[in-house]
Parts: structure tokens; sequence; C-alpha cells
């Protein structure tokens, strides 16, 4: 019989509530400060930071007050994201050549280079490599540190733009903003200040933040390998530039029979810093190939609930903006409502699922999972030091949006865990969202959901006083189908190529897993894996990097495009008529089309994968 202490499970649960009500006062606290930056209205730094945001202005030859077509504003993201990327390729095509390396590693593969900068300027995090073996101080700070902080700027721009065009009022250029001032706010005003908070947080808790080289330890207790794990470990050595120092014990007849770790590099770097954008921004890519589960990004439980706040806070304020914004508080709470509903149902299942264990851990009692004197359920893959519950919240909190990060073994959860994550991701960023775009999906499936109840009344559509048109609701549809489409393409693909099916180290149900979480994560702009498919070949690296930059600018395209037919569109004045889209009814409804479009799109194939996969274990 298992056992378990209620109490340390209330415990847990009740902490993860708090730090759920502490991201929401925070996003509501920072929501009145985000509007005021992106009107450019003074601020309490202003002062510091208006003279570098004029340095900034005159070197761009732009004049923020003055706005910009939709189409000119498409250009302008598309450009800074062209730069970005060719700028980011060729930090790392010249890694080895370049200062700032004093592991002295080598420059990465074109497919590589190419798959990480398509990765980093689309937001997604993608990683095929593992970050302290693969990455230089200088790749790291400059050139993915950077992308974290101007690629979320990027979609704080985009949603704005959106913003604009459901208010402004009959503007015939289509006008939604100032893309260069846009994205210099979000950076200088948002996005770096929280940074620098967070990096003082993690540096106090023990988050490297050196350019020192790798570090020599000796371990405490050594650890003896028999001989075809010495083996392994000495070929494992050789392709890791010998990161672990052995020494061989000789036999009663003088033959050496095994090898003694005594050593470990301790990898160092420029952490903190990353750490912080990399979950502020929702970008989610690890400096440690173990991401959020690594001792040296994540050491203590402090660290765990800044960096769980940290993934979530500026989604949440983006929300409460826009009720501010459109001068309805009731619409960002209704749009609020429904991504918590969303969240808190996929928190308690896989809270559940992770609890109850599966049935190999439980069969014949071999396996302790009770909850006395440690944390109960599913330990496989978790971290003693979070536990079942930190680890379930983080999961879900990172797959809603498209942050990505882990701070426990996503391929030791249950096949249940894996399901919900695959369907929060794939019905788009819905579920608070990445830094901006979530917020764009979610109002592209209002305005859906607007069109279907119109169909039923036999009205014409409204969202925020504009009429919905043809072109409109094509830009919306566009937007709530493109992670689906992508990602069942890609699986298809990944599927269909021989090489592929020898870089999983599983068949069946869980090998399809495999390659449709790829599929999806990076269709969903999220970046996060299961491991034991290994990715980093040509095919895999030159295929996801399309998914990953398609999934990134068909979007903002759409959302753009929307964005200036809206600004085009006359008020109209609300009648008796006119849909409530600041209702409890209106949030159902919206939660209902988003079920129905988003998550029931991807349903055959998650039946092959995680469905099966769970059936399995059962029987």
């Amino acid at each position: 019989m298992i056992e378990f202490d209620q109490n340390t499970m209330v415990q847990a649960w009740f902490a993860c509530a708090i730090i759920l009500a502490l991201a929401l006062v925070c996003g509501y606290a920072l929501s009145g400060y985000l509007n005021r930056v992106m009107a450019g209205e003074r601020t309490g730094i202003g002062r510091v930071l208006q003279p570098v945001e004029r340095v900034i202005y005159k070197a761009l030859g732009t004049n923020p007050q003055r706005f910009m077509p939709w189409k000119r504003y498409l250009l302008c993201v598309i450009a800074f994201s062209v730069v970005s990327f060719i700028g980011l390729f060729a930090i790392l095509m010249l890694q080895g050549v370049l200062p700032g390396n004093p592991e002295h590693l080598p420059s990465l593969s074109w497919d590589l280079a190419l798959n990480t900068a398509a990765s980093y300027v689309a937001n997604a995090n993608w990683q095929a490599y593992s970050g302290e073996q693969t990455m230089s101080y200088l790749s790291q700070a400059v050139g993915l540190a950077v992308q974290n902080v101007v690629t979320p700027a990027v979609g704080i721009a985009v949603v704005y733009a959106l913003f604009r065009g459901m208010m402004t009022d009959d503007d015939d250029e289509g006008r939604v903003g100032n893309f260069w001032a846009d994205v210099t706010r979000a950076v200088l005003y948002v996005i770096l200040p929280l940074c620098l908070a967070v990096t003082l947080v993690n540096v106090s808790q023990g988050v490297p933040q050196t350019f020192d080289e790798y570090q020599s330890v000796s371990l405490l207790e050594p650890l003896s390998l028999d001989d075809q794990s010495a083996q392994d470990q000495s070929e494992a050595d050789q392709s890791q530039d010998q990161s672990a120092a052995t020494t061989q014990e000789p036999s009663e007849d003088g033959a050496a029979t095994s090898d003694e770790i005594t050593q470990l590099a301790l990898p160092l770097g420029p952490v903190a810093s990353q750490v912080a954008p990399k979950q502020l921004g929702s970008n989610g890519g690890g400096y440690m190939g173990a991401n959020g589960a690594s001792i040296l990004e994540n050491p203590t439980p402090l660290s765990n609930v800044v960096q769980s706040v940290s993934i979530i806070v500026i989604p949440i304020a983006l929300v409460f903006a826009f009720g501010r914004y459109v001068s309805n508080r009731k619409q960002g709470y209704v749009i609020l409502g429904v991504m918590l509903v969303l969240f808190v149902a996929a928190l308690a299942i896989v809270g559940i699922s992770e609890q109850a264990a599966t049935p190999a851990l439980t069969q014949d009692g071999n396996v302790y999972i009770g909850g006395t004197n440690q944390s109960a359920g599913n330990m496989e893959g978790k971290e003693t030091r979070f536990g079942v519950q930190s680890s379930a919240f983080w999961t879900m909190l990172a797959t809603g949006t498209s942050n990505g990060s882990a701070n426990a073994s996503l391929v030791g959860m249950t096949p249940i865990t894996t399901l919900v994550s695959l369907v929060l991701m794939g019905m788009g960023e819905v579920v608070f969202g990445g830094v901006g775009s979530g917020l764009c999906s979610m109002l592209c499936f209002a305005i859906l959901t607007v069109f279907v109840a119109g169909l039923m009344v036999g009205r014409t559509p409204e969202y925020m006083g504009k009429k919905i048109g043809p072109s409109e609701m094509r830009m919306a549809a566009l937007v709530t189908i493109t992670t689906p489409i992508l990602a069942l393409v890609a699986a298809a693909l990944m599927a269909l190529d021989p090489q592929t099916t020898t870089q999983l180290n599983a068949q069946g149900a869980l090998g399809f897993t495999q390659v449709l979480y790829a599929a999806i994560s990076t269709a969903a702009a999220n970046g996060s894996a299961l491991s034991g498919f290994e990715v980093n070949t040509e095919f895999l690296n030159t295929l996801l990097a399309f998914v990953m930059l398609a999934s990134r600018f068909i979007p903002i395209v759409c959302v753009l495009l929307l964005a200036g037919s809206l600004a085009k569109r006359a008020r109209v004045a609300t009648s008796a008529g006119t849909l409530a889209t600041d209702s409890v009814l209106f949030g159902a409804l919206l939660l209902l089309i988003i079920i129905v479009v988003g998550a029931l799109a991807l349903f055959p194939a998650l039946a092959l994968g995680p469905v099966a996969g769970q059936l399995q274990m059962l029987g």
C-alpha cells in the first residue's frame, strides 16, 4: 500500500498556487507600465534611458512619433530579423577563430549553425546541441543572449501593433505604430531592467557569471567503472575533450580491470545573464544541456520560484495591458480566465498522473513512490530538490507558453504528461503564450469565435467595435492553423525519412512520440524536446529550421495584415445585437473554439503517439 504524506503534498501544491498568484500580481502591476512605455510616456527610469533612446533613434534615422503603415512595419520586422539571423549565423560559423573561447571549441557545422540561428531568431530556442560542450562564451553572451532579448521585443512590438489596429478609427493608410520605437522601448524599458533584476537574484543563489575557464574539480567519492563502462567512458571523454579525468586500478594479477573517475570539468561562463532573458522572453534555450534541471542554472528553490514567475509574468502582463489599452478591463479578464482554465485543467491532469506514477514503478512495491519524507509519485528524471509537483508545474508553464525550458527530464514523465504538453503546444501558445505572440494567437481565436457566433445568429461579426470581414477572418484563421499544419507536415516528412528512424532510441509509440514532439515543439516555437532523439543531422537541422522560421513569420505577416485592415475600418456603435465579448458566455465559447480548432486538429497524430503509449503502459 502506498503511503502519502498529505501535508507534504498539500504544501507542494500550495507553493505552486503561490507562484501562480505572484505571477498574476506582478503581471497586473507591470501592465500599466507596459502601456505607458509603449505609448512613449514618461516613466521613472526615463531620465536615465531617454538619452540612450534618442541616440538609437538618431542612429536609425527614425522619428518615433511617425507611425508606419502595416506594410512598412512588416518590412522593418523582416529586415531586423534578417540582420539578426545573418549576424548570429556568422558568429556561430566563425566561433572557432573568434575571441571569447577559452575552451577552444570549434565552429559549428553549417547545418547546425543554420538551425540554431533560425531557432533563436524565431524565439523557439530549439537546441540540437549541448550548450556547455558546443558554444563559446562569445557565442553564448553576444550571439544567443542578445537574441533572447530582442526577439521577445519584436513580439511585444507586433502585439501592440495589433492593439493599435483595433483601436485606430478609419485610417486610410492602416498605420499601426513605429517598429523601431516599439522595439527600442520594449528592450530598454521592459526586458533589460527585468533581466537585470532576475540576473542579480540568480547570481545571489550561486548561478555562475564569469568569463573564467572551465574548472577541474575533484570528486568527493570517485566513481569506478567496469571494463565495458570504462571503454564507453573513454570514448565519451575523447568526444568531449576529456571532461573527466580517469585512473586505472590494477587487479591482483596486475591487469587493469576498471577505471576510476576522480575529477570532473565544471563548466562556467556568463550563465546568469543568459538564464534571465531565457525565461523572461519565453525563449527557454538552456546555457547547459540539462537546462533548468542543472544546478548551475537553477541551484535553489528560490531560483526555481523566481524563474517560474519569470516564464509567465510578461505574457500575463500583456493580457492585463490589453484590457487597459481598449479601455475595458473585462476584455483582458475574460481572455486571462480562459487561459487559467486551460492551465489549471492541464496541471490537474498532469499532477494526478505524475503522483500516481507508472505501473512499472508501482509493481510489487520494488520502488517506493510514497510521500513519506519525500515527494510522492513518479520521481523518474526529477530533481529531488524540486520534486514531482514543482516539476509538473514548471513543465506546464514551459509548454503552455513558448518557453520550452525544463527543470526535469521530459522523457521521464508519464505518457499523459507528454500528451498534455503536446496539446498545450499544438493549440498555438494560447495558455499565457510567448511574449506577444501568444496573445496574438488568442486574439485571433477571439475573432474566430465572434465569426462563429455571428453565423449562429445571422449577424456580421464584430470585435472591439470593428466589423470582421472576409480578409480579417482569413488572417485570423491562418494564425490559428499554422502550428498544427506545420507540425503535421514536419512529422510526416521525418517519419518518411529512413535516416530519422535510426536516430531514435525507441520504436513504436514512444519512437513516434519523439518525432511528433520535435515537430510540434518547433512548429509552436517552444523548443523543448524528448531526449533520446538525435536531431543533429543535416536533414533534420534544415527541415526544423524552415519549420521554426515559418511558424514565426507566417503569423507575424497575418497579424500585421489583420492590424492594418482593422485600422482602416471605422468603428461602429454597439447595439442590442452586438455579442458581448467581455462576458463569461463569450469566454466559454472561446474556450470551446480553442479546444475544437486547436487541440482536435492534432488528435489523430496524438492517438498514434502518447495515447497509444499510455494504453501500452497500462496493458
